[in-house]
């Protein structure tokens, strides 16, 4: 099968496209035949950080039909449409746990299949599970011209937040943002954070942050929360990753600061949380009310142009690899 491979090296890795055996499933594994996968940021972070060891074939995430179930699986069966979350799935097939893999409705293209996993689990996770998001209750996503942060702004937005919030660099990504439901728009490059979401909030601040640009603004989002306000962070897209905080603000409005990632996380924390996006997100996936635009997509031979365009910050939506 063709597969992307990061090979090794001193200065970090390099890409190439490489004809490798297909894998063999387990007894309690499924093994698709792959048609589409997204691409992530993060896979460019680890391109970069690979210098020494094997070679790896990048992907955390994929669209395709189940070829061959393991003995021990049950509720997947051959010729079943999925979209799922693992690993090595830059390639034409892929090995995944059957609890890492949801349904794919017939209506319902490879490649808008494949734009969900990872971003839809990761927002999830940090929305739900770790911000506590209820319906009725503000919550403000910063970088939200992401993945991730697009797909947390459809997710609060389809539950009923109120005011969803957002913050981008660009003001043609805001104007483009208030479509998948933002309520209210901060530009980065010039409003104050801290006024902006105290004018949409009436002045009480939000319920739940959801940062991934990290420690340049720490200190605002503290000043910008409610009482009981919960900050998730995600990434640190802002270069600093040290902060202040005021603990004076912390005590007294009963903050909770809270960190999201999965390279700490167990296997079965992994598909605990791909159980639980299923569980609350499939329904209005079903329904088409959560699907992110595509940008562009590029075919497996071109992995190294997608990267590049990607690093560029061009697109909005998502970036998928088609397994040709």
């Amino acid at each position: 099968m063709k597969a992307v491979r990061v090979i090794p090296g001193a200065d970090g890795g390099r890409l190439e496209v490489q004809d490798i055996p297909v894998p063999s499933p387990g007894p309690d594994e499924v093994l698709v035949r792959v048609f589409a996968s997204g691409i992530n940021f993060g896979e460019i972070k680890y391109m970069r950080e690979h210098r020494a060891g094997n070679p790896m074939t990048p992907g955390v995430e994929f669209a395709g039909e189940v070829v061959r179930v393991g003995e021990q699986v049950s509720g997947w069966r051959e010729g079943d449409r999925v979209m799922g979350h693992g690993r090595g799935c830059h390639a034409q097939y892929v090995v995944a746990a059957p609890l890492a893999l949801m349904p794919v409705p017939e209506d319902v293209s490879w490649i808008d299949a494949a734009a969900f996993p990872n971003v839809f689990i990761t927002a999830h996770d940090a929305l739900i599970t770790n911000g506590e998001l209820k319906a009725g209750q503000s919550v403000f996503i910063n970088g939200a011209s992401g993945g991730v942060g697009m797909a947390a702004i459809m997710i609060a937005a389809a539950l009923g937040a109120s005011p969803v919030i957002a913050s981008s660099r660009s003001a043609a990504k805001l104007d483009r943002l208030a479509g998948f439901g933002v309520d209210a728009g901060i530009n980065a490059s010039r409003d104050s954070q801290v006024e902006a979401i105290m004018a949409a909030t009436g002045k009480r601040g939000v319920d739940v942050i959801i940062d991934t640009i990290g420690g340049t603004v720490f200190e605002d989002h503290i000043k910008s929360l409610a009482v009981k306000g919960r900050l998730v962070n995600l990434a640190r897209l802002g270069g600093a990753s040290t902060a202040q905080v005021d603990i004076n603000l912390l005590w007294l409005n009963r903050l909770k600061l809270i960190g999201a990632t999965f390279r700490t996380r167990s296997e079965q924390e992994r598909l605990d949380c791909v159980q639980a996006c299923a569980r609350d997100l499939l329904p209005f996936f079903r329904e088409g009310k959560l699907r992110l635009p595509i940008d562009r997509t590029f075919p497996m031979d071109s992995i190294a142009d997608a990267y590049a365009y990607i690093e560029s910050g061009q697109h909005m939506g998502k970036i998928v690899l088609i397994a040709d």
